[in-house]
This record gives C-alpha cells, structure tokens and sequence, in this order.
C-alpha cells in the first residue's frame, strides 16, 4: 500500500459509499511520522519530517457533565451475521457515553493496543509505535456512575463509516454525553479493520475485499439498520443490558453517523418507528424512501465539493432524490473548507499530526461546528428547546452554509 495522501479527487470516490477507510488516514499518518517512507510517495502538501507534538488529545467537552464510557457485548441469536453467515448469531461490540455523577478514576482508552497495532499493519505500516493510535487522550471516565433521573436522558445511536471503528466517533460522543445524552455508538461486526470482544478475539474487515455495487450498498444500510434497532432492543427492552438504561427515554432516540453510518440513518429510522430524527454526515445515501415519504425530522451535514445541490455530484444527488421525500422538518447544510474527515476525530488528529488531510479548515473547527450543529438538531427535536442556530446562517459559524435544493443554492 502507497503510503502517500490520496489527491481530492479520489477521496471524493471514498465518500460515494463511505468508503474513507481508516487505512488511508494510517497510510497519511505513516508519511508524516515513518522516516523509512520512500520520499517520492510524499506529495508536496505533505511535511515527511512532521511528528505528533506530544500525546495525542481530543478537544474537551463543551456541556457542563463530567463523562462517564462502558462498553457492552451484545449478541442477537435471532440472526446469521450477514457477512459470515458460518456465525449464526451476529455479535456487536457498543461504546456508551453518558452524563456521569462525578469523573472517574480511570480516563478511558481510546482503542487497545491490539486494535492499533492492527490498523497499522493493515495500512501496510512501519517504523513507527504499533500502539500510536492507541495513546489519544479521551475526556470520559471508565464506568463512572450514571447522573440523572428515571427516564430523563435522550439516547443518540452513532454509525461510522464503513471500515471505520466507532472510536473516531468519540468527539462526538463525549460532547453529547457532557449535555445530557446517552450516546450508543456501534462496531458493526466484520466491516471494521480491528474490533475486540471481552473473549480476546479480533475480527476483521471482511466487507473490504467484496466487490461494491449499489446493491451491496443498499444491503450494507440494511444490516445496519438491523444492528441499531437491535441495540435499542438492548438498551430499551425489558431486561436491558447496561444497568443505567433506567434513564434513558424511549420516547426520545434519535441517530446520526458518518458516511455510510449516516446514510444507514434513512433505512433505520423507515425500519423503526422508536427513532424520532436523524442525521447524515456527508455519507452518500442508497436505501430508498417509500412513496408515503419519511415525516420524522432530519439533517443532511457535509462538505460542499460533493453535496451542493444542483452540482450533478452522486452523492449530492442521492441527497435530492431523499429530499423530495422528507416531508417533515429538514435541512441541508454545507460547512466550507470540510474534507470527508473534517466532521470526525481524525481531522483533530491529522493536525495534531502535522498531517493536511486536504481540508481548508481546522480539524478542532469543524469539530467544533458538527458538535454544535448535532447538538442543536438533537436539542431541538428531543428536548424541544428552540434552536436559532438552525433556522439561519449564523455570524458566528459563517463557514456553514444553508442550503435552498428549490434554488440549487447555499448562503
């Protein structure tokens, strides 16, 4: 594997079906820190020389909750795994953030070694730490004690990219958590480069080595949707599978993910009924929407080299196609300067890294404006505070931009 930058061109292939695989954020990561990379694979918008200053950090949390993080096993015997179907059950690992009494003692880890190590080989690396990825500084605290009353706290369901583990979701997650939600974030089970279950095993991406078309696509959201409405089951049913599921609100659930999780949104949110609103985070979409149409809140956030209406972009027309169907509150925003990766933990960790991932804004930005847009979505349509920040563009944000699809234009 090359390790050098994709041009923006290609990237914009990865973001038609989800497919800004963490091993091409490695490949990057290994030409700023590896000195044995040969330097004709390095473009010029590459430092070779860059190394991390320091251990690498995700920006604190910005609501008024210390975190708390646990993660659970789950496994739904109802079902073949859809992609190893010698499994007959499909088993998921789920990360949970939540609103915490006090901070722990413990801070969490971002992933183990193990789940590093192996990323980093996938991407074909070496020379540097096998635990590097590893060392990212979280905010949350492992299994502190949950804060809040009985059935008080909206849940939040995160999908990630495909080939992405849920761990580049954790920005996110931790800044929800810190106002008040319960934040599931899933590995979905075979299309992840590294995920561990509590046995010791590691499996691996099998979805990467399949031939994609848009009905593999459309079967990949499918299962996804499967897998969240499981997970809900878990968190929600009678007999739930995290002791502080007590607080959670099942009236009030929602769901947004990255690329293919975000687009994974639409078929969930058809599927079950107990997810209120939903958002897509620059992920092109495949499931279609039934003639009856979806009345149920949602947001479409991405970048404007492929979703600004009326370009002739796919992915921006799968978003036109959906948009005609949504027939309750809706909104499409453009944030200027993002790459695919800008609405994720790794444009933080890109220029930590001294790493230009291709985006024209700030890692820390963007993060900072897919929180704020996220939170004010979810505070809006599961608290039902009122939210400005929605309605208009906004002084303080001029870098998201709201879209008219009736006007083909975004100001």
């Amino acid at each position: 594997m090359s390790h050098a930058i994709e041009p923006r061109h290609a990237a914009r292939r990865h973001d038609r079906g989800g497919l800004a695989a963490v091993t091409g954020l490695l490949a990057v990561v290994a030409t700023a820190v590896c000195v044995s990379a040969p330097a004709s694979a390095a473009p010029a918008a590459v430092t070779p020389t860059a190394t991390p200053s320091g251990t690498p950090y995700l920006p604190k949390p910005t609501g008024t909750h210390p975190v708390g993080t646990t993660a659970l096993y789950l496994k739904d015997a109802s079902r073949p795994d859809p992609w190893v179907p010698e499994m007959k059950a499909r088993e998921l690992m789920v990360s949970l953030w939540y609103p915490a009494k006090s901070p722990g003692r413990h801070r969490a880890r971002y992933m183990t070694p193990k789940e590093s190590e192996l990323l980093l080989k996938d991407g074909g690396i070496t020379g540097v730490p096998l635990d590097l990825l590893s060392r990212t500084r979280t905010n949350a605290f492992t299994d502190a004690q949950p804060a809040g009353r009985r059935y008080g706290l909206p849940l939040v369901v995160l999908s990630p990219g495909h080939s992405k583990p849920r761990s580049e979701l954790t920005s996110l997650a931790e800044d929800l958590a810190s106002r008040g939600y319960v934040v599931a974030a899933i590995d979905h089970t075979y299309e992840n480069v590294a995920t561990t279950f509590p046995d010791g095993r590691v499996t691996t991406c099998v979805t990467c080595k399949i031939k994609k078309d848009p009905a593999w696509w459309e079967k990949l959201v499918s299962s996804r949707a499967a897998d969240v409405s499981f997970v809900l089951d878990q968190l929600t049913g009678s007999h739930p599978k995290w002791k502080g599921a007590r607080l959670i609100n099942r009236s009030r659930i929602a769901m947004a993910g990255h690329s293919v999780g975000g687009a994974s949104a639409i078929p969930t949110m058809i599927e079950d009924s107990r997810v209120r609103a939903g958002i897509d985070i620059d992920g092109m979409t495949y499931a279609p929407i039934p003639d009856s149409g979806l009345s149920r809140p949602f947001l479409f956030l991405g970048k404007p080299s492929s979703n600004t209406p009326g370009s002739g972009e796919s992915q921006a027309e799968s978003w036109e196609r959906d948009w005609k169907l949504m027939t309750g509150w809706k909104r499409w925003l453009l944030v200027t300067g993002a790459a695919h990766t800008s609405f994720t933990d790794l444009g933080v960790l890109a220029d930590q890294f001294g790493i230009d991932l291709g985006a024209d804004i700030p890692g820390a930005r963007s993060m900072e404006i897919t929180r704020r847009y996220v939170a004010a979505f979810f505070d809006l349509h599961l608290r039902h505070r009122r939210q400005p920040l929605l309605s208009k563009p906004s002084a303080r944000y001029p870098e998201v931009k709201h879209c008219s699809v009736a006007t083909k234009t975004c100001r």
